[in-house]
């Protein structure tokens, strides 16, 4: 890890005694925001070497053939249509998502499985985080079977260094009519409210374990339909949780318009009632669903109208979580390249120190590579989303991957740029 705090113990004595303290004090904070601004200087996501250098040329070629495949809106709407017509008949298709997809995106099917993925991430300064990705579950019995995997998950960060955080959708535990129903402001019925309930306690059971194996639990966010309701829940957790540390995040999605302003009535709320405030930043999922919706039922989208507007609000939210330091910590979750580069300049600017437990950059395990090896390996906090669960259950998970890479401007072409510089490169 890269360090650079400059300390005035560490001159000679004599100097520090016949030395104006002021002067040197002011000498000190010069020092140490040059240093800073060398590594954030010297970090580059151009570099493939380091990028993929835990990939063998088999994997590079997988990757290579599944972003342009993704890159392709039409063959990913026919491989949706493919991948259900298969389903529907039995075909033995569990074998071909693996050996792609699958493997590409995920650590495995278990936590166990996930063992080579944590150990091949951490030797290149990466952390892990294990998440969960089976969705749309309902039932009770679906519901308890999720919390189990996400108290299993936390329960691995405590016994490994490796894993600092672990995470949860909150419709993989609440059913998704009830989160619906409560962010109306609808009434529930008798039964409903004991559902309520019974979800509520398996949200607390969550972050109680959470606090206790002192593992932070990033709480995910959804779509408008359900956020209010998340919102409240997740700010509940906050003021049991966060009194001493930070245990639970909440997630800002920035492309929604009212975000910017919803981070700063929180962390005041969290100073008012004093607690630390958790916050991760991402841009958002559900964006087509989203603009779709507010289309159909004729209300004003939620969503910025352009990708700038999102960017913009982005970047000042970043701005807004480091000039608060060390009221707010932060993860950054962006597989954008300018945002990260903005981060280390704000990290530089605050002279923070590159391996401070307050910031975290995040993205998506088999996604830019070249950002989150880049920054490991100049000392920066990186943690990896490891998405893991049964092969079948975890699809819808991967389809919105291919989904949101088909949407977003620009980020299959980058991955693609990288992968034939680096094939080039391990050519020549």
């Amino acid at each position: 890890m890269a360090h650079y705090a400059i300390r005035l113990e560490w001159m000679p004595q004599a100097l520090r005694q016949n030395s104006d303290l002021t002067g040197l004090r002011n000498f000190e904070r010069s020092l140490n925001y040059i240093c800073a601004l060398k590594y954030w200087l010297m970090v580059s996501f151009d570099n493939t070497e380091i990028a993929f250098s835990d990939r063998s040329d088999a994997e590079l070629n997988r990757a290579q053939f599944l972003f342009k495949f993704v890159g392709n809106p039409t063959l990913v709407k026919l491989g949706h249509v493919a991948l259900n017509v298969g389903l529907f008949l039995r075909l033995p298709i569990k074998g071909i998502i693996r050996s792609t997809v699958f493997n590409h995106f995920c650590g495995g099917e278990t936590t166990e499985n996930c063992e080579p993925t944590i150990a091949r991430l951490h030797k290149s300064g990466v952390y892990s985080l294990l998440d969960y990705s089976a969705e749309g579950k309902e039932t009770v019995s679906e519901l308890e079977q999720s919390v189990l995997e996400i108290l299993a998950a936390n329960q691995v960060g405590k016994h490994d260094s490796r894993i600092p955080f672990s995470v949860f959708k909150p419709t993989a535990i609440f059913p998704n009519r009830l989160l619906a129903k409560k962010n109306a402001n609808a009434e529930f019925n008798q039964k409903e409210q004991v559902e309520w309930a019974a979800a509520k306690q398996r949200m607390n059971l969550i972050c109680a374990t959470a606090e206790k194996n002192n593992v932070p639990v990033l709480i995910d966010a959804e779509e408008t339909w359900f956020q209010d309701a998340i919102d409240e829940l997740v700010e509940e957790q906050m003021a049991l949780r966060n009194g001493q540390r930070v245990i639970v995040y909440t997630t800002l999605q920035l492309y929604r318009k009212d975000r910017l302003e919803f981070l700063t009535k929180i962390l005041k709320r969290a100073q008012d009632k004093g607690y630390h405030l958790g916050v991760k930043l991402v841009r958002g999922a559900y964006m087509e669903k989203e603009r779709l919706r507010a289309s159909e039922q004729g209300y004003s989208s939620p969503i910025h109208d352009t990708k700038a507007e999102t960017d913009r609000d982005y970047d000042l939210a970043l701005k807004f979580c480091v000039d608060n330091y060390p009221h707010i910590h932060l993860i950054a979750g962006t597989h954008n390249e300018s945002s990260s580069k903005l981060l280390t300049e704000l990290i530089a600017e605050k002279q923070i120190e590159l391996n401070d437990q307050h910031i975290f950059f995040s993205q998506l395990y088999g996604m830019s590579d070249n950002i989150s090896f880049n920054l490991a390996v100049n000392g920066y906090n990186v943690v990896k989303y490891v998405p893991y669960g049964p092969i079948l259950e975890v699809m819808p998970y991967l389809i919105r991957r291919a989904e949101e890479n088909t949407s977003v401007a620009g980020q299959t072409g980058r991955e693609l740029s990288l992968i034939m510089k680096e094939k080039a490169r391990r050519r020549a």
